[in-house]
């Protein structure tokens, strides 16, 4: 039977903690007696300089760096350009892991960078797929677009619904979701106050509760 003998691949290992202004790298490669910090400005000289030192270690390159807003797009997408294998490290796992590592939540860019390159090591990551490289662009932003107003849409109505309703006119709350609640959060608009409508005799308040557009003659009243 024939033995197989694979020698393990010679890897350097690269963590980037990602910032608005810079980033902090941090580097380990085979027969160094101990890891090297570099910070790389977010600019395009900064990025080639530090692709040129990559490139200057011969061995294969993985890097591996937490999503941060939008920062990290730009140096992401530049490192596939050059041919380096990115690996995307979840924000809730480097949260975690820093807790069980430093028994602490307070966090820093180099204690950060430690803990991307543990999770990169250990084969805890995902795979990046560059939105502008897969065409994916435009889709992702306007699916990010969508969740945000449509999470922004969420906390309103329980803003209304705990805040204001429950201080002004608690007794319409479970009618908020009822066939006519289109006309009904128009009114409010109308009439956000109780004085708003107590100013008006009744005739009036249904006659400009019921007429097309907005009525102007409570607004000087309303507070």
């Amino acid at each position: 039977m024939t033995i197989v003998q694979s020698t393990p691949e010679t890897i350097v290992w690269v963590a980037i903690d990602v910032a608005k202004d810079h980033h902090e790298a941090l580097i380990e490669a085979p027969g160094w007696r101990s890891r090297k910090r570099v910070r790389v400005q977010n600019r395009a000289d900064d990025f080639r300089a530090f692709a040129d030192f990559l490139h200057s270690l011969r061995f294969s390159i993985r890097v591996g760096f937490e999503p941060t807003s939008n920062y990290h797009r730009a140096l992401a997408y530049f490192l596939h350009s050059q041919g380096f294998e990115l690996q995307l490290i979840s924000s809730l796992a480097v949260a975690r892991t820093r807790e069980a590592m430093h028994n602490s939540w307070d966090k820093n860019d180099p204690k950060d960078a430690q803990v991307i390159l543990h999770l990169l090591k250990s084969g805890l990551t995902q795979h990046y797929h560059d939105p502008i490289v897969h065409n994916l662009n435009d889709l992702q932003e306007l699916s990010k677009t969508h969740y945000q107003v449509s999470l922004e849409k969420t906390r309103t109505q329980h803003r209304l619904l705990t805040l204001y309703l429950q201080l002004y006119f608690p007794e319409i709350a479970p009618y908020h979701c009822s066939a006519r609640s289109e006309w009904l959060w128009s009114l409010l608009i109308e009439f956000p106050t109780p004085r708003s409508m107590t100013c008006l005799s009744k005739a009036e308040f249904i006659s400009q509760s019921l007429a097309p557009g907005r009525p102007q003659g409570w607004r000087k009243n309303a507070f």
